[in-house]
């Protein structure tokens, strides 16, 4: 019975992320920020300082995605979940603003509570 609840609860966490996903791909990444993150979420780029909460990663969100001019591409190369932690490859392709080209491989890992995102943190090459 225990085993039966695991699996189920990760097939959920699985679905979750691949609509999470999905809407960043699709060009909607704040509906499912709103949709998918805790009121208490921490998120972190590499090894810097964590930011708290979700007001401030809203505000941090839009900030980055408003600064993109031109979105060439991005994709979810691989992904896996163990328990309540997804891990996703992802390969994005933009043209910010004020001209730059950003391509880049990074890694997400999300660990989940409740089917929200408690805590995401992206491991990425610093340009």
């Amino acid at each position: 019975m225990i085993a039966q609840k695991r699996v189920n609860q990760m097939s959920d966490i699985a679905a979750f992320d691949q609509n999470l996903n999905e809407k960043v791909l699709t060009g909607n990444a704040m509906e499912g920020f709103e949709q998918y993150y805790a009121e208490d979420v921490v998120m972190q780029e590499n090894n810097d300082a964590p930011f708290v909460g979700k007001n401030v990663n809203r505000k941090r969100e839009i900030e980055f995605f408003d600064s993109i001019a031109e979105w060439h591409g991005g994709k979810v190369e691989e992904s896996a979940v163990n328990g309540d932690t997804t891990f996703g490859q992802w390969w994005l392709d933009v043209t910010f603003k004020n001209g730059y080209r950003y391509t880049n491989t990074q890694v997400a890992v999300r660990k989940w509570k409740d089917g929200k995102i408690v805590h995401e943190r992206f491991f990425y090459n610093k340009a």
